[in-house]
């Protein structure tokens, strides 16, 4: 299935998104709720595709799946061109760090460029939201407890996360980071090793690589969170970024430049950039 969260007239309400159309799931008003509320929400989604009414909808009524997410954690340094291009070591445990749900945005809203930051970079992921909750899950059993995968970019002011050992100010900027257009099950996608990751700055490609070259996979990073803190449904773990960003070219993000991150199998998030107001 593909989850999604749409804007309608009556406000946000989650969806499954079908060949003719998107069926409201409309007890629920994103796609968080409806994974917290368990077995029923899913089963819900499951009526929803299978003879749900389906109507219409603009790629601008898509929402972020999951409009407040409980948490949003993170992960630096996971594939292996990028570290070799940062000029380090592969990391022998993931590298964390989060961010506030608020730094949040929709797939397809425009992004304005802080007139704090000269150093807006883009970083293309893939997301895993979390359907079921857990506490040190084996990775053997991880996948049980994923709702699916979607696409985030990581927008990053650079300036500010090189201005302390800690990355947190340069990750959090206010409706920064969009994430969607929807959630696709596990179940859809397979393998996921030779799936590829791409992003492009007004056409031009500026990231690719496999998700095969993850250091640390799907399963290894719920494993390794759980063993933390609790996973909680509707709950967003962004993978990392490939090779290519702008910081390693001196190549950021100016006013005017459309940004399209897609991951084959899953989709494309688009945003423009602006200027502060």
């Amino acid at each position: 299935m593909r989850l999604a969260t749409l804007a309608t007239d009556g406000g946000p309400r989650a969806a499954v998104l079908r060949e003719d159309g998107a069926a409201l799931v409309s007890e629920f008003p994103d796609v968080g709720a409806l994974l917290r509320a368990g077995e029923a929400g899913l089963a819900a989604a499951r009526r929803a595709s299978g003879d749900g009414d389906a109507r219409a909808f603009d790629e601008a009524a898509l929402l972020r799946p999951v409009l407040a997410p409980g948490a949003v954690v993170c992960v630096g340094l996971n594939y292996r061109t990028h570290i070799l291009e940062m000029g380090r070591e592969l990391p022998q445990h993931p590298t964390l760090f989060s961010k506030l749900a608020r730094a949040l945005t929709d797939p397809y809203a425009d992004i304005e460029l802080p007139a704090t930051s000269r150093k807006f970079d883009y970083e293309a992921e893939l997301a895993i939201v979390i359907g079921k909750p857990g506490r040190r899950v084996p990775r053997e059993r991880a996948w049980d407890h994923v709702a699916g995968l979607t696409v985030l970019n990581d927008i990053t002011a650079r300036d500010f996360q090189r201005r302390t050992i800690q990355w947190f100010a340069g990750k959090t900027f206010q409706a920064s980071t969009p994430v969607g257009p929807w959630i696709v099950t596990p179940d859809e996608l397979g393998d996921l090793d030779g799936r590829e990751i791409v992003l492009t700055v007004n056409g031009e490609e500026r990231q690719r690589a496999s998700l095969g070259d993850l250091v640390f996979d799907v399963p290894a990073l719920v494993a390794d969170l759980s063993s933390i803190v609790e996973l909680q449904p509707g709950d967003v773990i962004a993978t990392g970024t490939p090779g290519g960003v702008g910081e390693a070219a001196e190549r950021f993000l100016r006013a005017g430049d459309v940004v399209e991150a897609t991951i084959d199998g899953i989709g494309t998030i688009r945003n423009a950039f602006r200027a502060a107001g």
